[in-house]
């Protein structure tokens, strides 16, 4: 068996092992996110700023414009507005800092185990590379001790992604225009559902999945659409926000006047693009 688990891909261990081994280091990094909780102080970077925002929304305050924080305006899509209203309620108006890390602490084990579902349908490596999933210290500091948006918009991108594994477009196109409401650079995983969409079904049927996909950011975006339309439009979607140097890990090795240049944003852009087309064709 721990050949098995070592070793042999997860499509010949059979269901059994590959379980077993997803559920132990499940319930290990349950306890090991639990301490984390415990022990680590919670860090505040935004928490503040999303309760002020959804704050003046359930203060009936549909302009965007009008929606701010101490970190600035509001940036996020419509999901954001109403997962956080009710996350200021269940948190006493987000005053319950201990109670947000504890639903986020569930959000993220439940991230973990769909992730896990993901790899297993794969099937392609042993089941110990489920352990990989655990072993970021980066991951388990964004879930429990900042409660970023980032955490609810994967959950329901990796619920999607399970359902395309399963062939399921249209139920898995609700999710993932849901996690697009959430936080807009889930947009980035666009391209690969068209091309997968297309792939797998015919134009007719792609046509149908991209209408749901947009029909929920319309009717999720109706309060403000009717009353501000583009102030939301500006505010839940600007493509030409730039990103703060100082909240940045991934390049630190770059100068800030480097980092916020419109130069690299058109590389990095070409990048992606080039990347899409190379994979597509």
């Amino acid at each position: 068996m721990i050949r098995d688990l070592l070793f042999s891909p997860m499509a010949s261990t059979g269901w059994a092992v590959s379980l077993l081994a997803a559920v132990a280091i499940l319930l290990g990094d349950a306890v090991l996110s639990a301490l984390i909780i415990w022990k680590v102080p919670y860090t505040e970077i935004d928490w503040v700023a999303y309760m002020q925002e959804v704050a003046g929304y359930l203060g009936g305050t549909t302009d965007y414009s009008q929606l701010r924080g101490d970190t600035g305006p509001l940036v996020y899509p419509a999901g954001f507005v109403y997962v956080y209203s009710g996350l200021y309620y269940a948190t006493d108006q987000g005053e319950n800092i201990a109670r947000a890390q504890w639903i986020f602490y569930g959000v993220y084990l439940a991230v973990l185990f769909i992730v896990m579902m993901i790899y297993r349908r794969s099937c392609k490596g042993p089941p110990v590379i489920l352990a990989l999933l655990v072993m970021s210290k980066r991951i388990h500091s964004i879930f429990v001790l900042r409660l970023f948006n980032d955490c609810i918009a994967v959950l329901l991108l990796y619920a999607a992604v399970y359902l395309f594994c399963q062939l399921r477009w249209r139920m898995g196109c609700v999710l993932y225009s849901l996690a697009v409401s959430i936080k807009m650079n889930i947009l980035l995983f666009a391209p690969g559902l068209l091309l997968l969409l297309l792939q797998g079904n015919s134009i007719a049927e792609t046509a149908l999945c991209l209408f749901i996909c947009g029909s929920i950011q319309l009717a999720l975006g109706l309060p403000f659409l009717t009353t501000y339309p583009l102030e939301y439009l500006k505010g839940a979607f600007d493509l030409g926000r730039v990103f703060m140097f100082k909240w940045t890990v991934n390049w630190k090795f770059l100068s800030p006047e480097v980092f916020v240049s419109k130069e690299l944003a058109l590389c990095l852009l070409a990048a992606t693009i080039f990347t899409w087309v190379a994979f597509f064709f």
